[in-house]
């Protein structure tokens, strides 16, 4: 009955090795998962079904985590006037570049061919949301009059365009999905205790939910976002020892409410301009997701990401099995349901248990349950585990008989909940480890350059004293730039203290973290 049916075959595509490409291999796991395509607009991709739902439980978790901080969900415009960038030319200067502007309304045809129709131009050209904080400001104009009206504490789920040039699929991409919380406060104090709340937010998240351990800190002044007085940044490492931006919270002062004109009246009866942060991440997490957890077999997902984290394969040679085996295979999933597990039942005809096999563990899916015949005959079941806690020494084979077992069948079920809970702990543990392995405290330059062109580099603490120029020229010379200046708490033990500039020579203060980043 589970024989390979020309019409209908599982997932089967080669995935090459970290080691061998690990750029290839990237673009070969999201194929092989079926996350992400190219679209046929450039630089654009499509999101696929599995891909999309590893988003929406980010979504998720996130709405949540922002609900309980007392923020509201809203919606703003796609376009934004011309004249709205133009009163905030330092700002509107950081994404000028990448813009995308409509001057039409309207198309007609002409010689058979579709065109802009000449008398639709606009009178002021929208430019596509590349992020809202004028759109936003300029409404906010409307809703704040005094300090009862604050904090205003709001977010938007949307899609925003800046139209990169180099793009790699959800790294960067000339569209991509985020939120961006936009907020308004009375005092200086309150903003920025919101705009470090909110990247606490996004740590725990990193750390908690997605497994990736970050660290926190301040981005230079040449590293700001464009109008904000301060950016803090969560920072993480990939397997192959570059570092990932994965959120960043914004104070941006009185900055904005300036631009649109934004006062309230404070508790004295005195007109001020209104305090506010901006804060975002995006699909650029799912890219970090892959490339923090993800093997040579393809996608390995923490079980809190995972759309399915139990997928059950009925196994069978005859209809009578068929039969029973998928009636089990139901039972199966309606007792994991029943206990809050995301599974589904693979049962479809004419795909080998083999290539069903390959294709969910391509697609990460944490844990496959196994009922076969002689499992029904036994009372027992099969469960194998998408990956398991490295041993020193252990041989590929040794690490695939580890990956299964067989239990009674009551034990096998009441045994998900902590093995899933079990392996979120270790993917957290093993990137740690990876960080860990992969970072120095570095002291001269020659050994920087060693590092970084010879060893292939990871996160290395380095005193700074540096200006914005000779940045640019560490990043000329080895690739690299200053990620963060790191909270205290951040630094290790052994990175502490004054020291030298490693370019400059000058007195510092701290040390940086520098990395190679995508």
């Amino acid at each position: 009955m589970n024989k390979p049916d020309n019409q209908q075959k599982a997932v089967s595509s080669a995935v090459t090795p970290r080691a061998q490409d690990y750029s290839q291999w990237y673009l070969d796991v999201i194929k092989n998962a079926c996350l992400a395509e190219h679209s046929p607009v450039r630089g654009c991709m499509v999101i696929r079904p599995h891909g999309y739902a590893i988003w929406e439980k980010m979504q998720r978790e996130l709405d949540d985590r922002f609900k309980a901080t007392g923020h509201e969900n809203a919606y703003f415009p796609l376009f934004i006037p011309l004249s709205f960038l133009t009163r905030e030319e330092k700002h509107a200067s950081g994404f000028a570049k990448e813009c995308a502007v409509v001057t039409h309304h309207r198309l007609k045809s002409v010689n058979g061919e579709i065109v802009p129709d000449p008398d639709s131009k606009l009178e002021e050209p929208l430019v596509v949301r590349p992020t809202s904080e004028t759109i936003i400001w300029a409404q906010y104009k409307n809703w704040i009059q005094s300090y009862r009206d604050l904090p205003l504490l709001i977010n938007q789920w949307a899609n925003v365009v800046r139209w990169e040039m180099r793009t790699r699929l959800f790294l960067r991409t000339a569209e991509f999905l985020w939120q961006e919380g936009h907020t308004a406060h009375a005092t200086e104090q309150e903003a920025l205790e919101e705009t470090w709340r909110m990247l606490d937010v996004y740590a725990d998240f990193s750390e908690n939910v997605m497994a990736v351990p970050v660290i926190k800190g301040r981005k230079t002044e040449g590293e700001r976002f464009a109008g904000a007085l301060e950016t803090l940044s969560i920072e993480g490492m990939m397997q192959d020892g570059k570092a990932l931006q994965m959120g960043t919270s914004h104070y941006l002062g009185q900055n904005f409410s300036k631009g649109a004109d934004v006062k309230f009246q404070n508790r004295e009866g005195q007109l001020e301009y209104v305090y506010a942060s901006s804060w975002g991440v995006s699909t650029r997490l799912v890219g970090a997701l892959i490339m923090t957890h993800s093997d040579d077999a393809g996608l390995v997902l923490p079980p809190k990401l995972a759309p399915v984290q139990v997928i059950v394969i009925p196994i069978y040679k005859s209809e009578e099995e068929r039969v029973k085996t998928e009636e089990e295979a139901k039972k199966v999933a309606a007792e994991l349901k029943a206990l809050g597990v995301a599974v589904k039942v693979d049962a479809r005809e004419g795909i080998m248990p083999g290539a069903k096999y390959y294709e969910w563990e391509g697609k990460g899916v944490p844990l496959r349950i196994e009922v076969g015949p002689k499992d029904l005959e036994k009372g027992s079941l099969c469960i194998a585990r998408r990956f398991v806690a490295e041993i020193k020494g252990e041989t590929p084979e040794a690490q695939r008989k580890r990956r299964k077992a067989f239990l009674p069948r009551a034990e096998a079920i009441s045994s998900v909940v902590p093995t899933l809970a079990a392996m979120q702990k270790e993917l957290l543990e093993r990137a740690r480890t990876l960080r860990n392995d992969r970072t120095r405290v570095i002291d001269k330059l020659e050994d920087y350059e060693k590092f970084f062109k010879g060893e292939g580099g990871g996160f290395a603490w380095v005193h700074w004293a540096g200006d914005a120029a000779q940045e640019d020229e560490m990043a000329k010379r080895f690739e690299t730039s200053i990620r963060c200046i790191p909270f205290e708490d951040q630094v290790p033990p052994e990175a502490k203290g004054e020291g030298v500039c490693i370019l400059t020579g000058k007195p510092s203060k701290q040390r940086v973290l520098m990395s190679k980043s995508y």
